[in-house]
């Protein structure tokens, strides 16, 4: 029977992270943004540390940059030395962000770390009390993008060996939400008999199947509004054939969606209120992404005339001097009746051409300007069809809500 063994897989820590558009952020705050990252790294560590675990898995974009700073090299190097006196090992690879051409000068690792070299799959062992127990398998991308099935290339050697683990920064052949790299199919993942497969590139946390286990952790601090919630690692137990996993979050600052109905509030001045109130409930730090709603069309007015861009800074004027702050840094609005009543519109010649006009035609040759300057488009990502759809909606009530004042 094998000694058991414990490690921590986490993935997609993005050290140095620019937190693109949170630039409008007061700087109070915006410097603890900008070291969040870090910040989560000496949680990870920390953990590492206080769970006693024989090693420490990172799938993937250590860093959110080919071109790394010497900040995030070194910050990194002094929490792998923090590691080695405690006698815990790292194994590491480089994603899609840091793949390893593209870092001219990269810094030296003390020797508790062992990174996969380069695109061929390969292997370490990992050996404690003199028996070797475990074998950790991975590859390391070494340009910007890797098309091939490498799930493919993972074949188990020395079976003697009691427990055999697999890296791999990449995703399902399928997914729609990011670039697929590395892609693989579950069953690629299982033609082999591994123990456990440590996934890195996808931010949701996610276990794709129990057994064996084939576990995304996500990213380690989220750095935008679509990364909300918790962000961690996973502490992992290896033991007789049989896993577990305890999810540890790790966030310094966590990204919430937060929907407020102020359907209540009759005048400006009473949504200050209702959403202290309603934001209240919110434990540790936030970054609020805000979405108020109500039945009225007044809270489309409010926004046409700018007041309701006075309460927010009135709200955040309150919060951003807790503890535990909080800060809306977006805010949007919905009439959840539209401003218009949609059998009026069918009925209406003029209202219904336009209504379809709006949903046949694309925005994007209205945007594509914007996208094409060439500053902007450093800052810009390509709109997801979900981001479309709202700009079309809010765009319609906007629209129709001027033409029918009165």
């Amino acid at each position: 029977m094998a000694e058991e063994i414990s490690f921590i897989h986490a993935a997609d820590l993005h050290l140095d992270s620019p937190f693109k558009g949170l630039s409008n952020i007061p700087e109070s705050i915006f410097h603890q943004v900008r070291e969040s990252t870090f910040a989560a790294l000496d949680r990870l560590i920390e953990v590492a540390i206080h769970k006693q675990v024989d090693f420490i898995l990172i799938a993937g974009d250590l860093f959110d940059s080919e071109k790394q700073s010497l900040k995030a090299q070194i910050r990194l190097r002094r929490a792998f030395e923090k590691l080695q006196s405690h006698s815990i090992y790292v194994y590491l690879s480089y994603g899609n962000h840091d793949y390893i051409k593209g870092n001219r000068y990269p810094v030296t690792y003390p020797e508790n770390v062992f990174i996969f070299p380069d695109e061929k799959v390969s292997n370490f062992t990992f050996t404690k009390n003199g028996v070797d127990l475990a074998q950790i398998y991975g590859f390391s991308y070494e340009n910007r993008a890797v098309f091939d099935r490498k799930a493919k290339s993972y074949k188990m050697n020395n079976k003697e060996i009691a427990y055999h683990i697999a890296m791999l920064h990449g995703s399902i052949v399928s997914n729609t939400d990011h670039d697929v790299y590395a892609p693989f199919q579950i069953s690629d993942l299982v033609e082999e008999d591994f123990n456990y497969w440590a996934l890195g590139h996808i931010h949701k946390r996610e276990i794709l199947k129990h057994s064996p286990p084939i576990v995304y952790p996500g990213n380690i601090q989220g750095r935008n509004r679509k990364e909300t919630g918790e962000k961690g690692c996973y502490h992992v137990t290896l033991k007789d054939q049989q896993a577990e996993l305890t999810f540890i979050p790790l966030q310094v600052i966590e990204f919430q969606s937060k929907s407020v109905d102020v359907a209540h509030c009759k005048q400006i001045h009473d949504l200050e209120k209702a959403i202290l109130q309603e934001i209240s409930d919110l434990t540790g730090t936030q970054l609020i992404d805000l979405t108020l709603t109500s039945d009225y069309p007044s809270l489309k007015l409010w926004e046409n005339e700018k007041q309701i861009e006075d309460i927010m800074d009135l709200v955040n004027e309150t919060t951003i001097t807790e503890t535990n702050w909080k800060y809306i840094f977006r805010v949007s609005t919905e009439v959840k009746q539209a401003i218009f009543d949609e059998d009026m519109v069918n009925d209406n010649h003029f209202m219904g051409e336009l209504s379809r006009q709006i949903e046949d035609t694309s925005i994007l040759p209205y945007i594509g300007e914007l996208y094409q300057h060439k500053q902007a488009r450093r800052y810009l990502e390509p709109l997801s069809v979900e981001e479309e759809k709202e700009i079309k909606k809010e765009a319609k009530q906007l629209l129709f809500g001027e033409l029918l004042k009165g």
